[in-house]
């Protein structure tokens, strides 16, 4: 079973396609569960109305999946909280 390391080193290939920063840089990721049927991963987006929400899901499973031992790769969305950039963030996108 993949650590929770290498489940989000993994998740440095999944960049959002607007801001084009990873989605564990960008704070997206809340938590990871590994359990004996495969990972569970609890994740957000920066907007509830994130057009590429249905692109990120397939492709957090999909690099997940890939790690040996990963099995099903589960994904839910929550907005609770609502994602919130860093102060770090914020200057690095310039806001």
């Amino acid at each position: 079973m993949p650590t929770e390391k290498n489940i989000l080193e993994s998740l440095r290939n999944v960049k959002d396609p607007e801001i084009n920063l990873d989605i564990v840089e960008l704070g997206l990721i809340r938590k990871i569960t590994p359990d004996e049927e495969g990972v569970e991963i609890l994740m957000t987006l920066t907007s509830p109305f994130c057009p590429f929400a249905d692109t990120l899901i397939g492709q957090v499973e999909k690099e997940v999946g890939k790690l040996d031992g990963a099995g099903l790769v589960r994904v839910e969305i929550t907005f609770d909280p609502p994602w919130e950039p860093t102060p770090e963030l914020k200057e690095k996108l310039g806001l």
